[in-house]
Protein backbone atom coordinates (compact mmCIF):
# COMPACT_ATOMS: atom_id res chain seq x y z
CA UNK A 1 0.00 0.00 0.00
CA UNK A 2 1.53 3.30 -0.86
CA UNK A 3 2.64 6.10 2.06
CA UNK A 4 0.39 8.66 1.22
CA UNK A 5 2.52 12.02 1.31
CA UNK A 6 1.19 15.16 3.76
CA UNK A 7 0.20 18.46 1.78
CA UNK A 8 2.74 21.16 1.86
CA UNK A 9 1.84 24.14 4.26
CA UNK A 10 1.66 26.55 1.27
CA UNK A 11 -1.06 23.81 -0.84
CA UNK A 12 -2.73 23.65 2.85
CA UNK A 13 -3.25 27.61 2.65
CA UNK A 14 -4.17 27.30 -1.28
CA UNK A 15 -7.31 25.02 -0.42
CA UNK A 16 -8.58 27.21 2.51
CA UNK A 17 -8.59 30.24 0.87
CA UNK A 18 -10.48 28.05 -2.21
CA UNK A 19 -12.45 26.81 0.22
CA UNK A 20 -13.37 29.99 1.85
CA UNK A 21 -13.79 31.82 -1.39
CA UNK A 22 -16.20 29.51 -2.61
CA UNK A 23 -18.74 29.74 0.09
CA UNK A 24 -18.27 33.60 -0.92
CA UNK A 25 -19.19 33.19 -4.70
CA UNK A 26 -21.31 30.57 -4.10
CA UNK A 27 -24.27 31.68 -7.11
CA UNK A 28 -27.31 29.76 -4.95
CA UNK A 29 -25.79 31.56 -1.99
CA UNK A 30 -24.26 34.81 -2.78
CA UNK A 31 -24.63 36.95 0.20
CA UNK A 32 -22.45 38.61 2.88
CA UNK A 33 -21.75 36.11 5.41
CA UNK A 34 -20.38 36.73 8.81
CA UNK A 35 -16.99 35.66 10.26
CA UNK A 36 -18.18 33.37 12.43
CA UNK A 37 -20.43 32.11 10.17
CA UNK A 38 -17.08 31.34 7.80
CA UNK A 39 -15.29 29.54 10.77
CA UNK A 40 -18.27 27.23 11.82
CA UNK A 41 -18.32 26.19 8.06
CA UNK A 42 -14.30 25.73 8.27
CA UNK A 43 -14.12 24.39 11.56
CA UNK A 44 -11.01 25.38 12.89
CA UNK A 45 -10.81 29.58 13.66
CA UNK A 46 -7.21 29.67 13.18
CA UNK A 47 -7.38 28.53 9.30
CA UNK A 48 -10.62 30.17 8.31
CA UNK A 49 -9.37 33.55 9.69
CA UNK A 50 -6.01 33.11 8.27
CA UNK A 51 -7.55 32.68 4.73
CA UNK A 52 -10.05 35.51 5.28
CA UNK A 53 -6.56 37.84 6.19
CA UNK A 54 -4.87 36.43 2.88
CA UNK A 55 -7.80 36.84 0.53
CA UNK A 56 -8.71 40.59 1.79
CA UNK A 57 -4.81 41.40 1.35
CA UNK A 58 -5.36 39.90 -2.14
CA UNK A 59 -8.35 42.07 -2.91
CA UNK A 60 -10.59 39.02 -3.25
CA UNK A 61 -12.85 39.87 -0.39
CA UNK A 62 -14.59 42.84 1.19
CA UNK A 63 -15.09 43.20 4.86
CA UNK A 64 -17.63 45.20 6.29
CA UNK A 65 -18.37 45.66 9.85
CA UNK A 66 -17.47 41.75 10.42
CA UNK A 67 -19.06 40.71 7.55
CA UNK A 68 -17.33 39.61 4.24
CA UNK A 69 -17.90 39.47 0.53
CA UNK A 70 -16.58 38.62 -2.58
CA UNK A 71 -15.16 41.56 -5.04
CA UNK A 72 -16.65 41.76 -8.35
CA UNK A 73 -13.09 40.87 -9.30
CA UNK A 74 -13.59 37.45 -7.65
CA UNK A 75 -16.88 36.59 -8.93
CA UNK A 76 -16.27 37.82 -12.75
CA UNK A 77 -13.04 35.03 -11.97
CA UNK A 78 -14.93 32.17 -10.93
CA UNK A 79 -17.65 32.64 -13.84
CA UNK A 80 -14.78 32.47 -16.47
CA UNK A 81 -13.54 29.41 -15.01
CA UNK A 82 -16.24 27.91 -14.36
Amino acid sequence: MPETQPIPPADQEAQAEWAVLNLLIDQDEQRPRSEDEIIRERGNRVDALDALDRLHSAGLIHRNGGFLFATRAAIRFSQIVG
